[in-house]
């Protein structure tokens, strides 16, 4: 009776068996996703859903195609990034970061097997494509302390049976990251090991139809919980106790509402702590008259990420003219470098043909001038000119790629920077800014 109760409960009584993006309409489904919110968001604003099979099924063909063209027999991913786009499951996700307790194989043959911590099998069996479901991946010294070389021999070792019957004959294995005990068993079982992260970012830098319809809707979720934090901020400042996570606390909250998962980074900051660039959002008392500047860094709905930038300023006088300058330049930066974005553009042409700031902020500008997004960022980056080392990123931009295009307007000494970033999609012919949030007018000097 139990049983039966849970697998009829809908979150959507307006749908049928399934929700906009094919996943089923069961409130108490393993699989997780968007809330009741962000899909009447996304249908307010005319947003098509991806639909979820569709999705996989290309990160998963465009996974084992990488692998096959370089002669792999297969690839074992234990970052949980690179998990979710091959199997779209989570699983404690930044406890994972640093506890790898999940493992994925890929073979060439397309085979794939997930291992996972020993009491959730469950959370891939929504999706087919994952075949089998084991255990015993956890190769860190707090989990198998003194015995963890037994466990990695046991691993590598089932492993070494998968590959045989699903890619006989091979005996280079990509692996994207992996503990030290885990390499030395794969040795040992004769693989010559790989460089994964190189297939892992490569597949991912192309997206798919269904991936783009996400990022729409990861952006649109994200700009909106954006749009509340600055209410927020612009009602509470100047009440002696609003401080910095306070504001910030309000785009974590709206993301979770509507369905994202985290947020990477802690990068909001105000005044004088905005300068230099990347102190952490911490217990600070904003003050009238003062910028506050922050980077997303959100991995929102579908487990995509956000990451955008903006500087508000916070009257009720108006900034200063160095400060409104700065503003401008900023805007001019990432809307002169977005103009070079079309597919054929080589990544070291971006770097040459770079706006150039001032002088006076060069040495504080951002790490790079722009680089790629999907499930976090991601490969390519694209460095200023004196930052690039030749041949590191010696290919043509592609359509389907996504990249933020950063800036930086910081003065060493001052008492402010501007952080400013917008996400990018390149098309068949150019690019389209899938950024739509406004630049502050305050600053802007309207």
């Amino acid at each position: 009776m139990n049983q039966h109760y849970r697998d009829t409960r809908k979150i959507d009584p307006a749908r049928g068996a399934t929700l906009g993006d094919g996943s089923p309409n069961d409130m108490d489904r393993v699989e997780i996703g968007p809330t009741q919110l962000a899909f009447a968001e996304w249908a307010a604003a005319g947003l098509s859903c991806p639909t979820c099979a569709a999705m996989r099924a290309y990160r998963h063909a465009r996974l084992t195609q990488h692998i096959v063209d370089r002669g792999y027999a297969g690839l074992l991913m234990t970052d949980p990034l690179n998990i979710r786009y091959a199997t779209d499951s989570t699983n404690m996700q930044l406890w994972n970061t640093h506890n790898p307790f999940r493992a994925v194989l890929l073979c060439a043959d397309g085979y794939m097997v997930m291992w996972d911590y020993k009491n959730s099998p469950f959370l891939s069996e929504f999706n087919p494509l994952v075949r089998e479901q084991r255990s015993g991946a956890d190769l860190f010294y707090f989990d198998r302390g003194d015995k963890v070389d037994v466990a990695a021999d046991i691993f590598a070792n089932e492993v070494r049976v998968l590959l045989a019957e699903h890619a006989p004959g091979h005996r280079r294995l990509a692996v994207d990251k992996v503990m030290l005990h885990g390499l030395r068993s794969l040795e040992a079982q004769g693989f010559e090991v790989m460089d994964g992260e190189e297939v892992t970012e490569k597949s991912r830098s192309i997206k798919g139809p269904d991936e783009i319809k996400a990022m729409r809707c990861s952006s649109h979720a994200c700009e909106t919980a954006v749009r509340l934090m600055e209410d927020f901020a612009r009602a509470n400042v100047g009440d002696g106790k609003t401080c910095e996570d306070d504001i910030w606390a309000v785009l974590h909250a709206e993301n979770v509402r509507r369905g994202g998962e985290w947020i990477e980074t802690r990068l909001l900051s105000s005044g004088p702590r905005t300068n230099p660039w990347f102190q952490e959002c911490g217990p600070r008392i904003c003050q009238p008259n003062e910028i506050i500047s922050f980077d997303t860094d959100l991995v929102g709905a579908y487990g995509i990420c956000t990451d955008i930038s903006r500087s508000w300023w916070i009257g009720p006088d108006r900034p200063r003219p160095d400060m409104i300058y700065a503003m401008q330049h900023g805007v001019e930066h990432i809307m002169t470098n977005m103009q070079m974005l079309k597919p054929g553009v080589m990544i070291p042409e971006l770097s040459a043909g770079t706006h150039v700031l001032d002088a006076k902020f060069q040495k504080l500008k951002y790490g790079c001038l722009m680089h790629g997004v999907g499930l976090c960022d991601e490969w390519p980056l694209v460095a200023y000119p004196d930052h690039a080392v030749a041949g590191a990123y010696d290919y043509p931009l592609e359509p389907g790629m996504c990249l933020c295009v950063e800036a930086l307007v910081s003065e060493e000494g001052g008492d402010f920077s501007i952080k400013l970033e917008d996400q990018v999609l390149i098309t068949e012919d150019g690019f389209e800014n899938l950024t739509t949030y406004p630049f502050d007018p305050f600053l802007m000097g309207e």
